[in-house]
């Protein structure tokens, strides 16, 4: 993702430091604007610890008449109160008056450390400098897209392009994350901006279709934030027109392509790891059982410390598969790594196990499949290892 990523047609962003952060190199204050009002969707945390911008910005999706997005980085407006929901209503209205709309056409994030009330004397003095930048450039939505950076180490974005009503539509989407990531969703934030012409409910449906596959199936370490949200902005500025049933498998492609693709680069920037892990569960009865098995593999820490010490330790796979909550026997269970058969049908198979080390260790990818007897429904999930750079990284967040 080295190239630079254009925005859709009506679209222009803008990314500044105003001082949420100390570094005055560090960019920390982010800013969308659709020049023409835009339907919006949004996915967000399922953690009942959730902050301020969550709850305005859930209150004000699914409508036609969105205009901006407003993030600030540094701090996270979570656990803040009554205090918190009025600085995120704040933030917005202050937006609102440099787009020239209503506030509720506003929707704000905030990501950093939870727990602290926001700057609102640096936020009052940015936001109109911050608007005064927008453009429509790619530079401009790559600025966007690192203002929006906490421990990440690069810009995360994505675009795709698609034919609709004789029209090429695009898709261009931002990202944040690399730590506190978890299924449903995590410690990150994503916007994902086209020219197609969307309906709140084709918008809705798309998104959450989309998170599910991308945003939902990846895992740092388990652990769920407070703060997460994906948001879909549609502007029609393309001029492709409504939907037709046959233009819903393309946007909807393009969609989950540039969510598969953000999603993926959280983890291939998680904090202080080794190796990135495409875990492969297929033949789970329900998609919900491919899911779970996937999940607590991702997530035991004996896996990721295994593969941290490129260990072919293929017990603590095939455990974590069997405490899962499925309905399975040891037979209905069979393991590659890397490719390699470790174990197949309930029973160990011989391997070379300084091989099938080496292959870790001297990869950054690890792939681990798990083939099941119980049906045909497949998911693919991505995580990380876990490594003791991650511990000290994490030990020293606040302090």
């Amino acid at each position: 993702m080295s190239e630079l990523i254009p925005l859709p047609f009506g679209f222009r962003a803008a990314g500044i430091h105003c001082g949420v952060k100390k570094d005055s190199a560090i960019l920390d204050l982010a800013l969308f604007v659709s020049d023409r009002p835009a339907t919006s969707a949004g996915v967000f945390t399922t953690n009942l610890v959730h902050g301020a911008p969550v709850k305005v910005s859930r209150e004000r999706v699914r409508r036609s008449t969105s205009r901006a997005v407003v993030i600030n980085s540094g701090n996270s407006n979570a656990c803040t109160g009554d205090r918190g929901i009025t600085d995120a209503k704040w933030m917005t209205a202050e937006v609102a008056k440099c787009v020239g709309c209503a506030d509720e056409d506003v929707l704000v994030c905030s990501t950093g450390v939870i727990g602290r009330f926001l700057p609102r004397e640096v936020l009052g003095a940015g936001i109109p400098r911050v608007a005064t930048a927008l453009e429509a450039s790619p530079d401009s939505f790559l600025n966007a897209a690192r203002a929006m950076m906490t421990t990440d180490t690069f810009a995360k974005q994505s675009t795709r392009t698609v034919e609709i009503g004789g029209r090429t539509v695009r898709v261009s989407g931002v990202c944040k994350g690399a730590a506190m990531i978890a299924p449903n969703m995590a410690t990150m934030l994503g916007v994902i901006l086209t020219d197609a012409t969307l309906t709140p409910a084709e918008a809705d449906a798309l998104l959450r279709n989309a998170v599910n596959d991308s945003f939902n199936c990846i895992s740092v370490e388990g652990h769920m934030s407070t703060s997460d949200t994906v948001l879909l902005l549609a502007n029609g500025a393309a001029g492709s027109g409504s939907l037709a049933d046959a233009d819903r498998p393309r946007i909807q492609q393009a969609i989950a392509e540039v969510a598969s693709e953000l999603a993926q680069a959280i983890i291939r920037d998680a904090e202080g790891a080794d190796h990135f892990v495409t875990i492969d569960v297929r033949g789970g009865r329900t998609r919900d059982e491919s899911f779970r098995i996937a999940k607590f593999v991702a997530e035991s820490p004996l896996v990721k410390t295994a593969i941290a010490g490129a260990d072919p330790n293929w017990g603590r796979i095939v455990s974590a598969a069997g405490y899962a909550g499925v309905r399975l026997e040891e037979r209905d269970i069979s393991l590659r790594v890397n490719g390699i058969w470790l174990y197949r049908t309930g029973a160990p198979v011989e391997f070379d196990a300084a091989a099938v080390s080496a292959s870790i260790r001297n990869n950054r990818d690890v792939s681990i499949e798990l083939e099941l007897t119980l049906g045909v429904a497949a998911v693919r999930f991505w995580t990380c290892d876990l490594t003791t750079e991650y511990v000290r990284l994490n030990a020293d967040y606040t302090t």
